[in-house]
């Protein structure tokens, strides 16, 4: 997928390329000019990168205190008139608007005078004439943009609300702090949108100040942390254990050094002054999106959660008031809370998206599909890639649009995005439930949903004698396996044999299934606990799978139909919905068998494939125009703003 990124050194020669191919000799760089400019803390370079052709497009920019300047733009003669140079126009304003900047400048030859003409296209106007700029007999002319919402616009107000202002001894240059009767009384806040509430009341009591100003900041539209939702959590068992269960893995580990029989953590903005728990309590914090948390530990046959509970700033010794200081000017000073989105969009969506992918959910034509969509009831949107972990909190949802896993950086990025109060699609509970087979299969036991009969295989205790009593022909799953890999088929005795000792390699369990033939996979796609589409998957020629990554002729994917809702066998429907019930409320593909008039859950997926021309084939544009409002009626609802109705 073609896209503009910050450029990086390895680019130079690239750049080099491009600046001779689109400038005349006077106008070109030094390759010692542009490799300051891509290192300079006042200067920021940024490609337009084809995956066939590479970088064909160069924007320079010079930072001001109020002017963006740029100093060069440039598309390979070969590119041009295909709208890479609008492209790279736009995201210049884009940066204006996101680092504060009134205006936009430049400087154009005047001997150009189509170049001029397209700058005056785009909003700029001519303000000096400057002789013998570019060399002796060689003019240019500076012009400028004015950005229209720079005086309404700017940086995300950060709030912290105290019961007493006098005894909250915290100064930042990114937070002011408040007392809560002022900010429940205030009606100039009211009308603010571009808050950030951080709510550090002693108390969050139903009817207690501290819970009004989480309830207020909600109906404000501005971000609160923590929200009335998390304050319900707190005093919620059943929430505190399903959530330690998703946690045991790195509470068993950040503890195991631990000789006492019970732990307490103080957890300030996500940090622990303690040792060996830096994981843990980031992890904590991206739940229990709580400014300061105190996490209870206890020791029997294992380490368990006592209680989670917000802490009370008046019962913080003077020690930990300190701590609560240091972490949060660091917390702040990270997060500045910039707000790109000019007054012409509601909210800010980010769409996660890799595009070193080579099988991504989305391909290029539907990413741009879903940004249509999007910008068309109100989300300016903006391709992300994990390299803008930083951003997240800039952005009001994120969209995952790159293949999840547990152990990467979308599961993080999906944690960190929840716990800033992002809606989030894939949500970090659907991430780790699709990822492991063996959660799949015992939820689907536990709620009689019809699955392959399944067996587990424990590292250790698989036998040749095991081996024997298997009904074969059997599939072999790594618990987190994708898109078919990690995923074998043994037909004989030896070659289970030989594949469990493989997989085992890699995996302590093993999910063993019974095979079960068809000529397709049914898919469905659920939204919001209703269906979107239906496909027909059909096996690779002479495969027993979708996909064949061994095939002689390369990768191969069998073909694929689509289907009208109502034209699926209504209990293919009802146990896909049924199935993602047990999962979560999000976007899900399941996946389906129909063998002797009887339906089989094979796995729940996060993160399904939306292909033009595949899973879109039946509802064109209308499928994007679903998921992008289903976003955006879970940002209202959880702000609570009326609905927009579904399409």
């Amino acid at each position: 997928m073609s896209y503009i990124r910050k450029a990086i050194n390895s680019d130079l020669e690239a750049i080099i390329q491009v600046e001779k191919a689109a400038f005349s000799v006077f106008q070109q760089s030094t390759k010692r000019t542009l490799k300051l400019s891509l290192n300079s803390l006042s200067q920021e370079v940024w490609v337009y990168d084809d995956p066939s052709q590479g970088v064909i497009g160069v924007l320079i920019l010079h930072l001001h205190k109020k002017t963006l300047r740029i100093y060069s733009v440039g598309v390979s003669p070969t590119c041009q008139s295909s709208g890479i140079g609008s492209m790279l126009m736009n995201h210049a304003c884009s940066l204006a608007l996101t680092y504060g900047n009134s205006k936009v400048s430049l400087e154009a030859s005047v001997s150009n005078a189509k170049l001029i003409k397209w700058y005056e296209s785009k909003g700029f106007v001519f303000t000096e004439l400057m002789e013998d700029y570019y060399t002796e007999g060689e003019h240019a002319q500076r012009m400028v943009f004015a950005i229209p919402e720079a005086k309404d616009r700017g940086a995300i107000e950060n709030v912290v609300v105290v019961d007493k202002v006098s005894e909250f001894k915290f100064e930042s240059d990114y937070v002011t702090v408040v007392a809560a009767k002022d900010y429940i009384k205030d009606q100039h806040r009211v009308s603010q949108k571009n808050v950030r509430v951080f709510n550090l009341c002693n108390s969050y009591a139903y009817q207690s100040f501290g819970y009004y100003v989480s309830l207020l900041a909600s109906a404000r539209d501005q971000r609160v942390m923590p929200n009335v939702s998390t304050i319900r959590d707190f005093n919620s068992t059943q929430i505190i254990r399903s959530v330690m269960f998703d946690l045991d893995d790195v509470i068993q580990e950040s503890l195991s050094k631990s000789k006492e029989n019970s732990v307490s953590l103080l957890i300030y903005f996500g940090q622990s002054s303690k040792t060996g728990f830096k994981k843990l309590a980031q992890q904590l914090f991206q739940v229990f999106e709580a400014p300061v948390l105190r996490v209870s530990f206890t020791k029997g046959e294992k380490w368990v959660v006592q209680k989670v509970s917000p802490m009370r700033i008046n019962k913080l010794e003077a020690a930990e008031r300190e701590l609560l200081y240091k972490f949060a000017a660091e917390y702040f000073q990270r997060r500045r809370f910039r707000k790109s989105v000019s007054r012409q969009y509601k909210y800010d969506l980010a769409i996660l998206v890799n595009p070193t992918e080579e099988h991504p959910p989305s391909d290029p034509q539907a990413l741009l599909k879903f940004k249509k969509a999007a910008e068309k009831i109100g989300f300016c949107t903006e391709f992300i890639t994990k390299d803008d972990i930083d951003r997240i909190s800039e952005f009001d949802a994120l969209f995952i649009r790159e293949t999840t896993n547990v152990k990467d950086h979308t599961y993080l990025m999906s944690r960190l995005a929840y716990a800033e109060g992002l809606v989030v699609i894939d949500d970090p509970w659907s991430i780790l439930r699709c990822s492991n087979k063996i959660f799949q299969n015992e939820i689907m036991k536990q709620h009689n949903v019809l699955t392959p009969a399944t067996q587990l295989l424990v590292k250790g205790n698989f036998t040749d004698k095991d081996a024997e009593e298997m009904k074969l022909p059997v599939v072999l799953k790594q618990p987190d396996s994708a898109f078919s890999i990690g995923v074998v088929k043994a037909d004989t005795k030896e070659d289970l044999i030989e594949k469990v000792n493989h997989l085992f390699k890699t995996s302590d369990l093993i999910v063993a299934q019974e095979f079960l033939y068809s000529e397709y996979d049914w898919r469905i796609g659920v939204l919001d606990q209703s269906p979107l589409f239906a496909c027909k998957y059909y096996m690779s020629k002479g495969h027993w799978q979708i996909y064949n990554w061994d095939s002689s002729e390369g990768e191969s994917i069998g073909d694929d139909d689509v289907l009208d809702i109502k034209d699926v066998p209504p209990k293919v429907v009802q146990t896909a919905l049924k199935a993602c019930s047990l999962i979560g409320d999000g976007l899900y593909g399941v996946d389906l068998k129909m063998v002797d008039d009887k339906v089989y859950v094979i796995e729940v997926n996060d993160n399904p494939n939306v292909d033009v021309d595949v899973e879109d084939r039946l509802l064109g544009d209308e499928i994007y125009d679903r998921i992008m409002m289903s976003i955006m009626n879970r940002i209202e609802v959880s702000r609570n703003i009326r609905a927009v109705p579904n399409l």
